[in-house]
């Protein structure tokens, strides 16, 4: 570590961190380094600074040493609060000022997270932003809590409640957790209540509350700021120094103290769900704290006990006994304590007991076995690529510096961080065992559908849970307009001043290459060697498009069986191949294509696409394996009945398509479906559909043209071409008038909204010019009117959005959301009329700030390898030009509002809409007949 003295900062750090990755084929890896600058200011904050020049763009990240376990009881939820906070409003950026700057910018959008430990608010701008977003960034935490007021603290409330409906309230499953927790950690433990906290706290929250927790924790020596990406050093810390400097210190921060728990007996508990439609029992002991030495081969041991064919429990649940086919374990280590958790969601009317012994006799057959060499190398190199994939953009990375330099305590600790993941040692993973889970207490949860009681596991209590009832006018009424008047907290310089932007970026669009070879296959490729990894995805044109709709589901199933072994290998040989490449493949059908892709090494490209080329030339139509796929996928099909988003979506396609469309059916299938269908009917999907000529190969990462295409050689030699049609669909109509149609889920906390109607093929020409119309509509996140006026103005939802969504088959327009139970019919009628007044409303700012986001962002368009990706799919499935981006720039820079207002009366169509609300009916239903549309039409 060197230290370096500067006149304008108190000191900085120069680090150099070097990842030496090892793996269990003793390959040399090429050294890869994560440079950074690290720095304290004189009030206490910590900055580190990574240059990354590969994309002219800056990922700004602030991260605050304070989440839910620095609350008190009864005053739960103010962590979580503040994230929502802190977007809205500052003393110099004014009333949703950072939003509006974002959109301005061409940011990615203000955003933020809080968990149990630290809160942080993150944003990736074009380059030319940097110094805007500093000055916003410091505005937010040395100038902000002056702003916050009783009506904004009311309406914020009622966001972060629809929220907590959206997120718990209305999901399956949703307060396990919460039991969890209340039982694990003893009363006034910091992790015994739930991060987002509680209706009632949040409703009791007072603005001196608020503003208390606001100034004992949001202070300079108790943040990091992190800046990663196309930066200029010097100039970043002038600007750091300058925006920062005198925000004042705050009190000393204690140090969390390490309080882990002990159980003195185990503890079982139920709860009857009613959003469950198959019974789930949960699992979790005490287990390590974040960093401890033990964590990492805890880590190991939850991945080799449920991952992969070779893991004891899941041959035992899934293969053997055949209870279920959703089996996850997790190591959820925090900063003061930890879990280790372990979930069974089991097939529809399994009892929970059967589930229990089943486990017991997993963890017994891996007493006697422990984990072989093989298995923890294999664990080891899909680490390795985790580590590479986490640092894959430059956000990632600046999160991940921030994390150990709060949590461990030096960013430097990367460098043991990944050699104690590669120094497990099979004798670690069997103490740890011992030491946490073998005749260790637990709590035990058993969650079952309504009247299902005699699944749960025997002795169990029944668990205390809050749930809110539905009360017509039961929320307080707010005025946002209300603008919030105080004395301007000083400064040395006038800090309302924007800054201004730096030297504009140039559009850097990746070069691709392209080779047709003879068999058909179109490749598509990308090489960018910024980190050690590859990604690719091969698309073959059809599937769902090709199927009977008698028997929907059958190229889903077709993908699901493909990574399920190969003529040459069993489905646990495949899997271990995969895996000791550190390699992810996977299959899945869409619409319209079978996809196979996968993420893998550079180093080990080759070895991967030999892999891909048996799954794609030497299936093994493995009996067994077929009969369990269709086994999960009907237990998928009868959970999903009773999730609101789920109903949302397929009901939204019957009512979009109708049922003489394959575009109607989800692409699972139905329950009936899915039991008729064969092995047989795979092969022949198989023989009769997949075809090199309907076929597109995306490549990109560190690799080569040659490299690729020398990798398909075996593909492009065996697989016979054959004649495939793909059919013509049948063209719907947008509705002649408007319908609401209305289904039933009972007590439901939140009505799920999907309005819209058919719309614009990906390929039609004003596919994009209508995206670009609707940002200012519902596309634009809060620079949007439905989430300004929805969210922000009545505190209807915690969300909303608009788009065209299309592909060279399809196209639709909807409108999601989920909506406050007790608002359903006013949110309704607001959007209806959001939608007729846009036209006649849309303005010159509008269009403004739609060109500033739209040919701002641009400028990190393409950073990560997923966005590279996406790019190759763009311009390989809708024949779009390479520069495609720098052409749809010069389509925004030339767009009039008449051009607007003519795509508004062409694709903006609020009285011929399906509006389609799953909700609770015995309170809502009535109401809707007031929109004008007629009477609602009850689906169930």
């Amino acid at each position: 570590m060197k230290q370096i003295k500067k006149l304008l900062l108190s000191g900085f750090v120069l680090l150099l961190l070097s990842a030496c990755k090892q793996n269990s084929t003793n390959e040399t890896s090429t050294e890869f380094k994560v440079d950074f600058e690290k720095f304290t200011l004189d009030n206490g904050l910590q900055v580190i600074l990574h240059v990354d020049k590969s994309d002219p763009v800056a990922a700004v990240a602030l991260t605050a040493h304070v989440g839910s376990a620095r609350e008190k009881e009864g005053r739960t939820g103010f962590a979580h609060l503040f994230e929502h906070l802190l977007f809205l409003e500052s003393e110099n950026l004014g009333k949703g000022g950072l939003d509006q700057m974002s959109a301005r910018i061409g940011g990615s959008g203000a955003n933020g997270s809080t968990n149990r430990d630290r809160t942080n608010y993150f944003q990736t701008v074009p380059k030319d932003a940097l110094e805007k977003m500093i000055w916003a960034e410091a505005d937010k935490l040395g100038y902000f809590i002056n702003t916050v007021t009783e009506p904004v603290l009311a309406k914020e409330k009622q966001v972060v409640k629809n929220e907590k409906r959206q997120r718990v309230d209305n999901q399956p499953y949703g307060h396990n957790s919460y039991v969890i927790n209340k039982n694990l950690y003893p009363e006034g433990h910091p992790y015994s209540w739930e991060v987002i906290g509680s209706l009632e706290d949040l409703q009791n929250a007072t603005l001196d509350d608020v503003k208390e927790f606001f100034r004992r924790w949001y202070v300079p020596n108790n943040v990091t700021l992190t800046i990663a990406g196309d930066i200029d050093v010097a100039q970043t810390k002038a600007w750091v120094k300058k925006y920062f400097d005198e925000i004042p210190r705050g009190e000393a921060i204690p140090e969390m103290e390490k309080q882990s728990v002990s159980l003195k007996s185990s503890k079982r508990l139920f709860y009857e769900d009613n959003f469950a439609r198959a019974p789930r029992l949960t699992m979790t002991w005490p287990s390590v704290y974040q960093y401890h030495p033990d964590s990492y081969a805890l880590r190991v041991l939850a991945q080799y006990l449920t991952q992969g064919k070779k893991a004891p429990l899941y041959k035992i649940l899934v293969e053997d006994e055949q209870l279920t086919s959703n089996i996850r374990i997790r190591q959820n280590s925090s900063e003061i304590a930890g879990q280790l958790m372990l979930s069974v969601t089991a097939f529809n009317q399994k009892d929970l007991n059967s589930v229990a012994s089943a486990i017991q006799n997993g963890l017994k057959d891996f007493e006697l076995n422990g984990i072989s060499e093989n298995d923890l190398n294999r664990i080891k190199a899909g680490q390795e690529t985790n580590f590479y994939q986490g640092l894959s953009s430059v956000l990632g990375k600046g999160f991940q510096l921030a994390q150990y330099e709060i949590f461990a305590g030096d960013p430097g600790f990367i460098n043991e961080d990944v050699k104690n993941i590669l120094a497990v040692t099979s004798d670690d993973v069997m103490r740890v065992y011992n030491t946490y889970i073998k005749d260790k207490h637990y709590i035990a949860t058993s969650f079952v559908p309504k009247g299902q009681k005699h699944l749960v596991l025997d002795n169990s209590q029944l668990a205390s849970v809050v749930e809110e009832k539905i009360i017509e006018g039961a929320e307080e009424s707010f005025d946002p307009s209300i603008a919030a008047t105080y004395e301007k907290t000083p400064s040395s310089f006038d800090r309302s001043i924007e800054p201004p932007y730096g030297d504009s970026p140039e559009l850097n669009i990746p070069n691709v290459w392209k080779k047709e070879l003879n068999s058909g296959i179109k490749a598509f490729g990308i090489d960018n060697d910024e980190v050690p990894l590859v990604q690719f995805e091969m698309q073959i044109a059809g599937g769902q498009l090709l199927e009977n709709k008698n028997k929907v589901g059958v190229s889903n199933l077709l993908a699901s069986l493909m990574t399920k072994g190969t003529e040459r290998k069993t489905a646990e040989e495949l899997e271990n191949a995969i895996n000791s490449l550190g390699a992810n493949i996977f299959a899945y059908a869409s619409t319209d294509n079978i996809t196979i892709a996968g993420t893998t090494l550079s180093k080990h490209f080759n070895k991967t696409m030999d892999l891909v080329t048996e799954i794609l030339l030497e299936p093994r139509w493995d009996e067994k394996e077929f009969d369990l796929i269709k086994q999960s996928t009907i237990s998928g099909i009868q959970r999903s009945k009773a999730n609101p988003n789920s109903i949302a979506t397929n009901e939204f396609a019957k009512l979009l398509y109708g049922e003489n469309n394959i575009l109607a059916y989800d692409n699972r299938g139905t329950e009936d479906s899915v039991n008729s269908i064969s092995i047989m009917d795979l092969q022949d999907y198989y023989k009769n559909n997949l075809s090199p000529e309907l076929t597109n190969m995306h490549v990109v990462g560190a690799i080569s043209e040659n490299e690729v295409v020398k990798a398909l050689e075996k593909i492009n030699r065996q697989w016979k071409t054959k004649d495939v049609d793909i059919p013509e669909l049948p063209i719907p109509l947008y509705p002649e008038e408007s319908i609401v149609y209305f289904y039933d889920v009972p007590g439901a906390k939140q009505s799920v909204i999907r309005f819209g109607y058919p719309a614009l093929k990906a390929t039609h020409k004003d596919y994009y010019p209508a995206t670009v119309m609707n940002y200012r509509l519902g596309g634009g996140s809060f620079a949007s009117q439905l989430t300004q006026q929805l969210r922000e103005s009545k505190g209807y939802t915690y969300g909303i959005r608009s788009g065209f969504s299309g592909s060279e088959y399809q196209g639709e327009f909807t409108i999601s959301s989920g909506i406050r139970t007790n608002a359903t019919y006013e949110a309704t009628s607001l959007i209806k009329q959001i939608l007729e007044d846009y036209g006649e409303n849309y303005s010159k700012e509008d269009l403004n700030v739609t060109k500033g986001f739209t040919i701002k962002s641009t400028a990190r368009a393409f950073e990560t390898l997923g966005a590279k990706l996406n790019m190759l799919s763009n311009i390989s499935n809708y024949g779009l030009a390479d520069d495609y981006a720098k052409q749809r720039e010069a389509i925004v820079k030339n767009m009039t509002i008449e051009d607007v207002k003519v795509l508004i009366e062409e694709y903006v169509k609020p009285n011929q809409m399906i509006y389609l609300i799953v909700g609770d009916a015995a309170t809502q239903l009535e109401k809707l007949e007031n929109l004008g549309f007629g009477k609602p039409v009850l689906l169930n």
